[in-house]
């Protein structure tokens, strides 16, 4: 039960995030906002402030932020409607929610270096036989703190070394090894392996054949460092999102296995929930950078589609024909219905007993 709530407060703090976007920029704009709404369904409570009705809804997933003259139907010509504004102006409401989500997943990255992001120390926990490392005489419990020079704190450091050292041709690596008070130096040739990573693709990679120790550090920055180390992080996160998208628009990933809907997303909540909450920060993080990609995509529907949609209105000096918005808007919801409906189902395999 715990869970579910928890799961429930993600939520609704990342759509209220999210519609918060919407509600500033129209405000700003001088479009009048008649429903600003957590939750969806019918009205529990709420106030009304300034003409707009903040309410909490029954259904606690999802929310919305009405705005007047916003639906074509309920146009009627006043100053202070949504269509009644420029092309511009409405391209930067509509963007709003996404760049919002993007904006609040750079604040939770950067107060995660802050506070400490948990890393892995640069132990060995294990050694695997026949391979490199234990051959060369690495032992578990050796501290690696140096590679070829380079000093190596945490465990991401190895690897990042490791790699770095194979992609510049480096055949042999000098590894700084303390084992208990005793400083020394080994030598180690990696193996090449054919591995496939996150993304489905076959690539090589370097292999000495060790583990790191179940020993969790806390890291932490200053708030100046931390805030560049938040951004480098988001901006890594997108590039990777945006290539998992091409290869599944692509056929490079298959959506049945490489994609997780509300059901996935709720199932890592309450994973990350039970492991403390900087991991819950860290998967609220994910979650709302990737709303904001997924929101921005140029599909109907979406608010991505929305701006297309303007684009060509800007271009032809005119809207498209509401009938062809309305054909071109069900069409995709249909479409964006029966994938959720697929995801979902996938998700049920994945993370229920019913897969089983």
């Amino acid at each position: 039960m715990l869970t579910w709530i928890i799961v429930i407060i993600v939520f609704g703090i990342l759509i209220l995030v999210h519609e918060a976007g919407h509600l500033i920029a129209a405000k700003r704009a001088g479009i009048r906002v008649e429903v600003f709404s957590l939750g969806m369904g019918k009205r529990i409570f709420g106030v009304k402030i300034a003409g707009t009705d903040y309410r909490i809804s029954l259904i606690p997933f999802g929310g919305f932020c009405k705005m007047a003259g916003e639906d074509p139907s309920e146009v009627k010509g006043a100053p202070d409607e949504f269509m009644s504004k420029s092309a511009g102006t409405r391209f930067w409401v509509v963007a709003a929610g996404s760049l919002t989500n993007y904006i609040f997943a750079f604040i939770l990255f950067s107060v995660i270096f802050m506070i400490g992001s948990p890393t892995l120390s640069n132990g060995v926990g294990q050694v695997l036989n026949g391979y490199p490392a234990a051959e060369a005489g690495i032992k578990e419990g050796d501290k690696i703190l140096a590679i070829n020079g380079k000093k190596t704190e945490y465990w991401e450091d190895i690897t990042g070394r490791i790699n770095e050292e194979f992609l510049a041709g480096t055949t042999v690596l000098d590894l700084e090894v303390g084992r208990g008070k005793k400083m020394m130096r080994i030598e180690v040739k990696p193996m090449v392996s054919t591995v496939t990573n996150i993304f489905g693709q076959t690539i090589s990679r370097p292999k000495i054949g060790i583990a790191p120790e179940n020993k969790i550090l806390k890291v932490s920055y200053n708030p100046f460092y931390a805030v560049y180390l938040g951004g480098e992080k988001l901006l890594t996160l997108t590039a990777m999102t945006y290539k998992g998208i091409w290869l599944l628009l692509t056929g490079g990933m298959a959506v049945k296995t490489s994609v997780s809907g509300p059901i996935g997303i709720a199932f890592l909540i309450g994973k990350a929930a039970n492991l403390g909450i900087v991991h819950l920060m860290i998967i609220m993080a994910h979650i709302s950078m990737a709303l904001a990609i997924f929101n921005l995509l140029p599909f109907p529907v979406l608010d991505g589609g929305h701006i297309v949609l303007l684009g060509i209105e800007k271009l032809r000096g005119k809207p498209l024909n509401l009938k062809i918005q309305e054909w071109v808007t069900n069409a995709a919801a249909i479409l964006l219905i029966s994938l959720a409906l697929f995801i979902s189902w996938q998700d049920i395999l994945k993370f229920t007993p019913f897969g089983k």
